[in-house]
């Protein structure tokens, strides 16, 4: 007899999303300004029921950017407690491509790591910098907005 698994309302829902922190060997990081908002971001998104993390974030930087990558490690685990979404970001470099818009970024740069401080909210700059720190993974929690603290 096969027990069916359901849902009930106390069932947490999360959405898992991954992200490229791209370096090139000058040191500096790829990002996007999203189309959106206008916030500059790592390049990512959702990850797809049938893909593996290491393939939705090759798939997710290239269609934001433009720029092939070859993934090289798990840097980080990031959730956004408020929308309870899960972030995986992945350390990765450039294999090929030439940068570009898309429907989802009206800017691609390659930026240094003070200039990421400069551009970005908290919660992103923090997940290219530390993807910098080889001492990872990292874990760590955000509203949104900013870090929560533990």
């Amino acid at each position: 007899m096969t027990k069916s698994v359901r849902k009930t309302p106390s069932t947490p829902l999360h959405s898992v999303s991954v992200a490229g922190a791209v370096v090139r060997e000058d040191g500096r990081l790829l990002a996007i300004r999203r189309a959106d908002n206008g916030a500059w971001e790592l390049p990512g998104g959702v990850l797809e029921l049938a893909e593996a993390p290491e393939e939705g974030v090759a798939r997710e930087v290239w269609e934001e950017t433009g720029i092939h990558v070859d993934v090289d490690k798990l840097t980080g685990v990031y959730k956004n407690m408020t929308r309870g979404v899960v972030a995986l970001v992945f350390r990765c470099k450039p294999s090929g491509g030439t940068e570009r818009t898309s429907a989802e970024s009206t800017a691609v740069d390659w930026l240094t790591p003070d200039e990421v401080v400069e551009r970005m909210a908290d919660v992103y700059a923090v997940r290219l910098l530390d993807a910098l720190d080889m001492a990872g993974p990292h874990v760590r929690s955000h509203d949104g907005k900013q870090l929560l603290r533990r």
